[in-house]
């Protein structure tokens, strides 16, 4: 009889100021401290791959290196003067850089063999953006790639990069495209407005080629960009159609609707949402047949739909514009983060029910852990300069872990198949004897015991720019010289304040002289 297979650890990447370092995830071993798994290496950026297998690691003077992640050892490093980004491929199998170009002839993207170190591929490219980076979108399993250009979508062989464009897409005015995970066989492409024709979104298979026709359309007025969002098997796609100008004047962020269509034209239209305002954010579970929506003016509603746009569950309304749903697909995470409180409120789906709320101000980042079980919240830089620090949660928001950093750039779960572990009810069992612990950075010191309950978070003290540390003086020039005893006066404000008393001694002085003349 074959052993039982053990659940892999949990790992969490955390980056400083000074560099990188890799932390066993929790359980820790240690309640007030985790252990470090791979001590600080100096770095401007780290980021894994889809499938955790391997590490990208950007330090200074264009230098990339990747690690090996099962023993963290170093299997190739770059060297790529004027990089300005960079990323993995899903199954890390490629390296793919930008590099700011000297002369329009440069090509300044390069897709690099991680094993070899050789160029894959390469081509000119002048900007570089958040919508138009990674240039080459890799299919979950990178059976399929291909690179948005031109009035058209160029496919390639993942497996011989050397055969070049294999195939054309040709879809005239194409601004956006998103492939699908897993399966990677349909593209779905954003076309603008256009000469008083609507924007629309188009479904294509990949195999086709030339001028295909689209599996299914949804044509948008007053649309001036998307966010496209596959579920995943790659039979269903949400677009949040957004215009940066509401008709309403209802929002100053402009407005937005949420379609949904089917790739076997089943279903195409707008998702019925039962209040007016913005979608805030939008969620597949890891099934692929239902789907959560944060909408509506604040206090938000949100809902979880199914696959025909059904509505199954209302979780409530608050302030709210975040929504997490578990690797395993049970477990809801409803929070308001940005300019919100950071209310957090935690679902179990299967049971239909609310397991508990608390509260994470100032999150910049959220993520369930790969097992399901935990959920971090994490206050980075440079979003936001102070207050830095990460805290884990417990799947019915009970607070396991939190430590404070001077400054805090990054927090990353180390990606993990959520097949890999087992079901979520015996890790429910193995969770249940841990208690709740509070840690503070080195140098802070620490308040609170394993028995204690923590204190509240202390309200951050007033933020005093560099010019008013002399702020008693100023208010002494501005009100007349009033000081406080306690604070003493600098010399400029002592003489502006004597020659203040003079100018009023003069104008006493006249005053009272006219007032004489004028009874003579």
């Amino acid at each position: 009889m074959a052993g039982v297979v053990p659940d892999p650890p949990l790992e969490i990447l955390v980056r400083e100021s000074d560099g990188f370092s890799l932390w066993m995830g929790p359980p820790f071993s240690d309640p007030h401290q985790p252990t470090v798994k791979l001590e600080k290496i100096p770095c401007t950026s780290a980021k894994f791959s889809e499938d955790g297998r391997r590490l990208m690691v950007v330090k200074q003077d264009g230098v990339v290196t990747i690690f090996e992640c099962k023993e963290h050892t170093e299997i190739k490093s770059f060297q790529l003067p004027n990089l300005a980004a960079a990323s993995l491929s899903p199954c890390g199998t490629y390296l793919q850089t930008f590099q700011r170009p000297l002369s329009a002839q440069d090509k300044n993207v390069n897709l690099w063999k991680i094993e070899s170190g050789a160029s894959a591929c390469n081509f000119s490219q002048k900007n570089m953006t958040k919508a138009t980076w990674p240039s080459i979108l890799f299919s979950l399993d990178e059976a399929v790639a291909c690179r948005l250009a031109t009035n058209e979508i160029q496919f390639f062989d993942p497996a011989n990069f050397d055969k070049g464009i294999v195939s054309r897409l040709r879809i005239p005015g194409v601004a956006d495209i998103e492939l699908s995970r897993q399966p990677g066989s349909l593209v779905a492409a954003f076309i603008p407005e256009s000469k008083g024709s609507p924007a629309s979104v188009q479904i294509f298979s990949c195999e086709n080629n030339g001028n295909a026709q689209p599996l299914s359309r949804r044509s948008f007025f007053r649309c001036s960009r998307v966010q496209l969002h596959w579920n995943y098997g790659s039979r269903g796609l949400l677009v949040v159609a957004q215009a940066d100008v509401d008709k309403s004047n209802q929002s100053y962020y402009g407005e937005s609707k949420l379609s949904y269509l089917t790739t076997d034209g089943a279903y195409e239209g707008l998702v019925p949402l039962k209040k007016e305002g913005p979608v805030h954010d939008v969620q597949w579970s890891s099934s692929g047949t239902e789907f959560s929506v944060v909408y509506g003016f604040m206090p938000a509603r949100a809902t979880v739909f199914d696959k025909k746009c059904n509505p199954l569950l209302e979780l409530g309304t608050g302030p709210y514009n975040t929504i997490r749903w578990n690797p395993k697909g049970r477990f809801l995470c409803l929070a308001g983060f940005g300019n919100l409180p950071g209310e957090m409120v935690f679902w179990d789906y299967v049971e239909k029910k609310q397991l508990g709320t608390t509260k994470a101000e100032w999150s910049v980042t959220s993520e369930w852990s790969s097992n399901g079980c935990y959920f971090m919240c994490a206050t980075t830089a440079p979003r936001l300069q102070v207050d830095n620090g990460i805290k884990i949660f417990h799947y019915d928001g009970s607070l396991y872990y939190k430590k404070m950093f001077d400054k805090l750039y990054q927090a990353d779960w180390k990606p993990e198949s959520a097949d890999r572990f087992g079901d979520i009810a015996e890790l429910q069992k193995s969770m249940s004897s841990l208690k709740i612990q509070g840690t503070k950075s080195e140098g802070q010191g620490s308040k609170s015991s394993q028995h204690s309950t923590p204190n509240p978070p202390q309200k951050p003290a007033t933020y005093r720019p560099p010019h008013a540390k002399n702020a008693a003086a100023v208010q002494a020039e501005l009100f007349g010289g009033i000081i406080a005893p306690a604070q003493e006066m600098s010399k400029a404000a002592l003489r502006n304040k004597k020659k203040r008393e003079k100018q009023r001694e003069k104008k006493t002085a006249e005053a009272s002289s006219v007032a004489d003349a004028s009874q003579d």
